[in-house]
């Protein structure tokens, strides 16, 4: 997944979370970066027709950003539950934000098979207050993490 995917991702939550146009404030804290960086990322990505950015209101995806975002919060997903349930990682969280940017599709695909993860909810089954798939195995505490 690259750095655009990675904002599309942000934006498609951010989105979910403020019921509208994702912020620049939101997106800077989602991804751990200035506002400056969302800023020309957005310009970019609208420069390529996946986002639509209204000055004061904030970044709203595009048919194809939206198809886009999906895919890539779909990896996401499928990190996270690879890393939490079949290797039974503390931190997934911040282990599967690294390894986003370096897994490709192949690899996401046969993570994907490992893990039966039921396709028809995803990405809907991701909870961005939490940072994770509301699917995956709680621990003893009944907690997803």
């Amino acid at each position: 997944m690259n750095t655009a995917d990675q904002y599309l991702k942000a934006i498609y939550l951010a989105q979910r979370m403020e019921d509208g146009p994702a912020s620049t404030g939101t997106l800077a804290d989602l991804l751990g970066v200035s506002p400056a960086s969302v800023n020309e990322m957005i310009g970019k990505l609208e420069d390529r027709s996946l986002v639509e950015h209204e000055k004061y209101k904030g970044a709203t995806l595009t048919d194809e950003g939206l198809e886009r975002a999906h895919h890539a919060l779909q990896t996401y997903c499928i990190i996270q539950r690879f890393l939490k349930n079949v290797l039974e990682v503390e931190e997934f969280r911040a282990e599967a934000r690294t390894l986003e940017s370096v897994i490709d599709d192949t690899v996401a695909e046969r993570l994907d098979t490992i893990i039966d993860r039921p396709s028809e909810q995803c990405p809907d089954c991701f909870d961005p207050e939490l940072d994770c798939c509301e699917l995956l195995e709680a621990d003893p505490s009944g907690r997803a993490d």
